[in-house]
């Protein structure tokens, strides 16, 4: 069970690349190498593929003895990058061709006190610090000076802070300008809110924290956008209008810094506004464009401009169905949509500017993967990448011309290749991990697809226990979720999902999985179906599967259980009172369940 459980993060994890990440403005590469407590971080440039190495872990130990591993370096430019252990932090800098450490901030340093600091985020020169201390922003400065952005007295008035319960792409509250002159940042005031009870049964007794929750209907927290500006010390507040309820999201800064762009969406989620607003003033300029749909508009990214241009962005959006790119000018014109068809874009990894070219990843090639593409944001035209089937992750070099491309199928658990972007075969294969699995007796996976009651293809997996005898009868779980922005059935490794459903396998189950209608990679419309439907739509979809089941000859019908996560922990419940021969056991996240929900669950 512990293998189950953990071995995928420990002793069955698969070899990967450690920290591979391109230095920026160069074809060169870092990743650390080397056994625990001896590593080094070596730079690869390629295409020669010429290694050096630039650090020593020895060499980061001189300033703290404590370190017993690697840490994340981040790069800013060619020559400096920064790491932290814990909330220490520093510098890392090319002089005379030898990298050198500077220790920047960190705790007990004077006017460089991160102790108790939050949400830190450092600008995109590396120089700045920006943090929270409870519910304050502070900045601590290029040249050394700590300043306190904020001075909120008031409790629960918090500035820096993710809102909105990091809906809406939301994972952060500060936001540096490209050139490091201010920072913008969020404000919420959720001192309206009622206050919900959170139970820690870990304690004895049980201890009770209230928190802010708006439930659906009830009052909801007020958020508005502060902008900081460095060199005078004066902030102002973009002018975002009423309601005061609504949501902001996607904050951008323009290059040249003059304008902040940020997406209004409604408290119904049904319309959004694209606006511009200027720096300075905190004045509305102008609103580009507006979005809404019968059901929900769900902006999730920032814009991302052009390379060389503050007047041509690219911006996400599901209006066809799909998530797809769309080509703006900062007057509002939409030029031209970037990609199209039945099928999403799940990242934009980076741009290759001489051939007006951007570098992404999407399920162009089957919703069950993901794969690696060039498109030219002109004219459309798309290109594949990768060659291998299966879940493809990249990371592009700044000039766009080269990825390191890191795979995972059913049959492979990690390869990790270098890709040139002129759509050659791959230039080197970097690693290709061992399969730590290969002596376990694994599950036997069949695909299953049905339809759903509209006709919709569902897909699943059905998992065969093992020394499977067909003239017996067997016990089968059923593992579900059909939430938003999640997907079970995968072409990735390993091949059943999950080594718990293999360990169930070995004992007898016959383990079966299926995405139903609400649940990721499958267009808008797909999402859509469970919209003030939840409970309904995603059980009549899973009843497919449970009599598919009940329909096969070795299956006991008698001994069916299902078990869900989050919004499965409703479904589970509707499921066991729907069906009298399912038992069921679900958890929900978060105050959307309550002893009710226990008491007909148990």
């Amino acid at each position: 069970m512990e293998e189950a459980v953990l071995g995928l993060s420990g002793q069955l994890a698969p070899k990967k690349l450690a920290q591979p990440a391109w230095i920026p403005g160069t074809d060169a590469y870092t990743q650390i190498v080397g056994t625990k407590g001896q590593e080094s971080l070596i730079r690869t440039t390629v295409p020669a593929m010429k290694v050096d190495t630039l650090l020593r872990l020895a060499d980061i130990k001189a300033f703290n003895q404590t370190i017993t591993s690697f840490p994340i370096v981040n790069w800013r430019t060619s020559t400096t990058g920064y790491f932290a252990v814990k909330k220490q932090y520093f510098r890392l800098q090319e002089k005379n061709k030898k990298w050198v450490i500077e220790a920047w901030a960190g705790p007990g340093e004077q006017n460089q006190v991160l102790d108790k600091a939050e949400n830190i985020t450092i600008d995109d020169n590396g120089l700045q610090i920006a943090y929270t201390v409870d519910n304050n922003l502070q900045l601590l400065t290029a040249d050394g000076r700590t300043i306190s952005v904020t001075n909120e007295q008031i409790p629960h008035v918090l500035n820096g802070q993710s809102v909105h319960r990091n809906e809406f792409g939301i994972d952060g509250g500060i936001f540096f300008s490209p050139k490091g002159n201010a920072l913008a940042y969020y404000r919420m005031d959720e001192t309206m809110v009622n206050d919900y009870p959170v139970i820690d049964w870990s304690s004895v007794p049980a201890a009770n924290t209230n928190i802010k929750y708006p439930m659906s209907g009830d009052t909801s927290h007020e958020v508005t956008i502060g902008v900081y500006h460095i060199a005078t010390g004066n902030t102002v507040f973009l002018k975002t209008g009423e309601p005061a309820d609504q949501y902001l999201t996607c904050v951008t800064w323009s290059p040249d810094e003059k304008y902040i762009y940020v997406a209004i969406l409604n408290r119904q989620q049904n319309h959004m506004q694209l606006n511009q607003y200027d720096a300075q003033t905190g004045n509305l300029v102008k609103t580009l464009f507006e979005e809404s749909d019968e059901k929900y508009v769900e902006p999730q990214h920032a814009l991302t401009f052009l390379p060389g241009r503050s007047d041509e962005f690219v911006w996400w959006s599901q209006r066809d169905g799909y998530m797809h790119l769309y080509r703006y000018n900062s007057e509002g014109k939409l030029l031209n949509q970037i990609t199209k068809g039945n099928w999403i874009v799940n990242e934009l990894l980076g741009h290759r500017a001489d051939q007006k070219e951007l570098i992404i990843s999407g399920t162009k090639d089957g919703p069950m993967e993901k794969h690696l593409y060039k498109v030219q944001w002109e004219t459309g035209k798309i290109q594949r990448l990768d060659q291998a089937p299966g879940i493809h992750q990249g990371r592009s070099n700044t000039k766009g011309t080269y990825l390191i491309d890191e795979y995972q199928n059913a049959t492979t658990p990690y390869h990790a290749t270098l890709l040139e972007t002129k759509g050659k075969r791959p230039t080197a294969v970097l690693l290709q991990s061992e399969d730590k699995l290969k002596a376990y007796q694994l599950a036997r996976l069949e695909a299953v697809t049905l339809k759903a009651d509209d006709g919709t293809s569902l897909y699943g997996k059905l998992m065969y226990p093992a020394n499977f005898d067909s003239s017996k009868h067997y016990p089968v779980i059923v593992y579900l979720y059909n939430g938003p922005h999640v997907q079970l059935v995968t072409n990735g490794y390993p091949a059943s999902g999950n080594l718990w459903y293999d360990y169930l396998t070995q004992r007898g189950y016959f383990v079966f999985v299926m995405d139903g209608r609400g649940s990721s990679n499958r267009g808008l419309a797909f999402e859509q179906a469970t919209f003030r439907h939840l409970g309904t739509v995603e059980m009549n979809d899973q009843l497919k599967g449970v009599n598919y089941l009940k329909s096969l000859p070795f299956i006991d019908g008698d001994r069916m259980g299902v078990h869900g996560w989050s919004f499965g922990g409703f479904m589970t419940t509707s499921l066991m009172l729907r069906h009298p021969d399912v038992f069921a056991c679900g958890v929900a996240g978060g105050p959307v369940i309550d002893w009710r929900m226990y008491e007909i669950m148990y």
